[in-house]
């Protein structure tokens, strides 16, 4: 067996036994916290999910519960984010409803809630700070100097990360752009 074909399986060692050891623990923890087994079972999922598609996430982890406990909130605060966007979009349609003729229709609602989907994969393949920068500026409608001073970074940078977040977006959706 080769060097490159034992990472995989030294990752998949190491992430089979961080699992057994420590995702009871991830689980109630998640519980404790989000009131709800069913979404402490699916943030649970998708934490150990996040540390499967980091290769590299295993290295070095000396406090791995604190570790698991970071990744958790990370996605907890992106799902916060994404239903506050859903929420946004919903909000926008039934003000929309008010002054329109007609409702939109189921497809058009199944089409503006794939796009999110979508929007979201995008965003999940940025840097935290592009993504943050992005989320942000859209859909906290903050200037470019406030996301700089929050980020500790120029805001070039913060332009930088904007076109980054938009050119993913415009990569994993399909109907954005020419």
């Amino acid at each position: 067996m080769s060097a490159a074909e034992s990472i995989p399986q030294q990752h998949a060692h190491a992430v089979h036994a961080l699992y057994g050891a420590h995702h009871r623990w991830l689980f109630g923890w998640l519980r404790n916290k989000l009131g709800c087994a069913h979404n402490a079972a699916d943030v649970a999922h998708d934490t150990f999910l996040r540390i499967i598609a980091s290769r590299d996430a295993l290295l070095g982890v000396e406090q791995p519960r604190a570790w698991l406990a970071t990744t958790a909130k990370r996605l907890i605060v992106d799902r916060a984010r994404r239903q506050a966007l859903e929420q946004a979009y919903l909000a926008e349609l039934a003000l929309l409803a008010e002054v329109l003729p007609c409702d939109p229709s189921p497809d058009e609602t199944l089409m503006a809630l794939q796009a999110l989907d979508q929007i979201g994969a995008a965003l999940q393949a940025l840097s935290a700070k592009a993504r943050e920068a992005f989320l942000l500026h859209y859909l906290d409608q903050q200037p470019h100097a406030a996301i700089a001073a929050r980020l500790g970074v120029s805001t070039r940078m913060v332009r930088k990360y904007l076109v980054q977040a938009l050119l993913a977006c415009r990569a994993h959706c399909p109907g954005m752009g020419a």
